[in-house]
């Protein structure tokens, strides 16, 4: 590991229009089945919170969430995988968190893969709680996989 990639200042900023084709690049190294770049520009445009982590002069990393009704759902958070294992994953996380407590949610919630045991690890550990199963809801190689569906409470609702 370079020590250009340990000194990362990772820096986020509100995902831009012409960061949609690096947002996506990323996100197809990243996922056999990745979301498309119209997929990227939808989210823009439909106004959901929409981050990206960048550092030495690269997208490292991004988080696609809409929060609506007191409640916020993070779609898509992804880091270049020769980032990982440092807490920046973890760092986005906690910014994405913080975003969706100051728009007014009340609880996150996430759908993971099951075989995503690192991501499972991430959510766990950020206090994200299993209150679900969705069946079938990600491509697979072969059919398709289940999904976990974590949630994460932010403020007291008594």
């Amino acid at each position: 590991m370079s020590a250009a990639v340990k000194d990362l200042p990772p820096q986020v900023r509100g995902m831009r229009q012409e960061d949609v084709p690096a947002v996506a690049a990323l996100e197809a190294a990243a996922y056999e089945f990745p979301w498309s770049a119209g997929i990227f520009r939808d989210c823009l445009l439909a106004g959901y919170t929409a981050e990206v982590l960048e550092g030495d002069g690269e997208l490292a990393g991004y988080a696609v969430m809409s929060v609506a009704a007191g409640e916020a759902h993070l779609l898509n958070i992804c880091l270049a995988h020769h980032l990982r294992g440092q807490g920046i994953a973890r760092r986005l996380l906690q910014h994405m968190l913080g975003l969706a407590g100051q728009a007014g949610a009340e609880r996150v919630y996430l759908e993971v893969r099951p075989s995503n045991r690192e991501a499972m690890r991430l959510y766990r550990a950020a206090g994200f709680d299993v209150v679900g199963v969705r069946r079938g809801y990600y491509r697979a190689v072969e059919g398709n996989e289940d999904a976990v569906v974590l949630v994460r409470r932010l403020l007291s609702t008594d």
